[in-house]
């Protein structure tokens, strides 16, 4: 909003106050100018909620247009969370132009819509996840915890008196399958999951930043139950100590983050991974921001195994008995999961240059030409291990290897 315009608003505002009118200014995203905040009073409509959205299919759609079981359109409720009502009613519209009913294979239409919504936000996607532990090597500890709260957003747990989970950090090693884990926690408890990059949160002009916040959370919210990943967290906390560099907005969005995550009551579990201990503040470390703290390590040699076997099964799933995992494990000490699936696929690519299939030993040949970060980043490794070992975080691994 220009000066010309805030001062003519203001004015505006001066005279209105000696009559009984009101000035009404619509608009999608709140962005109003500091000479403005004290004179307007804010109303946020937010968007329908379930309740809401069963009365609009009833409005909508004639019983004889509706073919879904009672499961399925709680299905299609849940799908249609997150949209507005007139997006809502075009999606439907369409369907019912096109098929005449709405069926069970029409709640992926409706879920397409709801990425499209989400997609315009900038700064959340909306993922469809499809790997589950079985995806993971090692980390039972984790798995274990996972599996204990597969329930826990049912009406059962709330009947029995559990409250909604609130979240889980998971830090650790780069390449050590963390965000790995964030999608498998959505596909285990069928969740829909959203991945926000707090890097576009911040904006250009003087309280954007923390209206996109609360933007972000209020749609979780609406989505909600679902699972909300924030990606290498530490990035976002990196400069919440230095307020002068831009103001102090990043110190706000952040402050608002940990407050939302405090008191919450909506089923939004927050999956939270992070590499750097140092950037983040102390007060997200303590109890009720998260359920638990879990440190991910580099795989010991069982887990190292077993992380050759799930890239092994999906690259040669007929082949791998004809493989020597053993061998490989023994040869990948210090290997995180990530430089384990590229020795993997640089093996196969040595072997697809002779025009051959890919055996053992093209695998180990990439071993050796491969310098693990344990190796260049041993200094910064074993100090979050160190961390690790005090107690101050439950190891995602039944046995904790130890510093490379």
């Amino acid at each position: 909003m220009d000066e010309t315009t805030v001062r003519q608003l203001r004015n505006l505002d001066r005279q209105l106050r000696a009559t009984r009118k009101t000035l009404i200014l619509l608009a999608p995203v709140l962005e109003l100018p500091l000479e403005l905040e004290d004179r307007v009073t804010v109303l946020s409509f937010p968007l329908p909620d379930a309740a809401e959205i069963r009365e609009l299919l009833t409005q909508l759609l004639p019983p004889e247009r509706l073919q879904l079981n009672p499961e399925g359109v709680e299905q299609l409720v849940a799908a249609g969370l997150g949209l507005t009502r007139d997006r809502l009613r075009q999606v439907l519209a369409r369907i019912i132009v096109e098929k005449e009913t709405i069926r069970e294979t029409d709640i992926a239409t409706v879920l397409e819509a709801k990425q499209q919504r989400i997609r315009q936000t900038e700064y959340l996607e909306f993922f469809a996840p499809n790997l589950g532990l079985t995806a993971i090597g090692g980390m039972d500890a984790l798995k274990g915890w996972l599996q204990q709260r597969q329930r826990a957003f049912t009406a059962e747990a709330r009947d029995y008196g559990l409250p909604h989970p609130k979240g889980v950090l998971l830090l650790g090693i780069q390449g050590t399958g963390k965000s790995l884990c964030a999608k498998a926690i959505a596909h285990l408890w069928r969740l829909p999951l959203l991945r926000l990059d707090v890097g576009r949160l911040f904006g250009s002009l003087v309280g954007q930043s923390e209206n996109r916040t609360r933007q972000v959370t209020q749609l979780a919210e609406t989505i909600a139950p679902c699972v909300l990943w924030i990606d290498e967290i530490d990035k976002a906390f990196a400069g919440s100590n230095q307020a002068a560099a831009d103001a102090g907005t990043t110190q706000r969005v952040t402050g608002t983050l940990l407050t939302w995550m405090q008191e919450k009551t909506a089923p939004v579990f927050v999956v939270a991974t992070a590499n750097n201990l140092t950037a983040l503040p102390p007060e997200l470390l303590r109890k009720g921001r998260f359920d638990e703290i879990f440190f991910i390590d580099l795989p010991n040699a069982a887990e190292r195994q077993e992380i050759f076997r799930v890239h092994l099964e999906r690259l040669r799933p007929h082949r791998l008995r004809e493989f020597e995992v053993a061998a490989l494990a023994e040869a990948t000490p210090n290997f995180s999961g990530a430089e384990i699936e590229q020795a993997v696929i640089e093996g196969m690519y040595r072997a697809f240059g002779d025009r051959r299939d890919v055996a053992t030993a093209d695998i180990l040949a990439a071993i050796q030409d491969t310098y693990p970060l344990a190796s260049t980043a041993r200094e910064q490794i074993q100090a979050l291990q160190a961390w690790a070992a005090q107690g101050r975080a439950r190891l995602a691994s039944e046995v904790f290897p130890g510093p490379p």
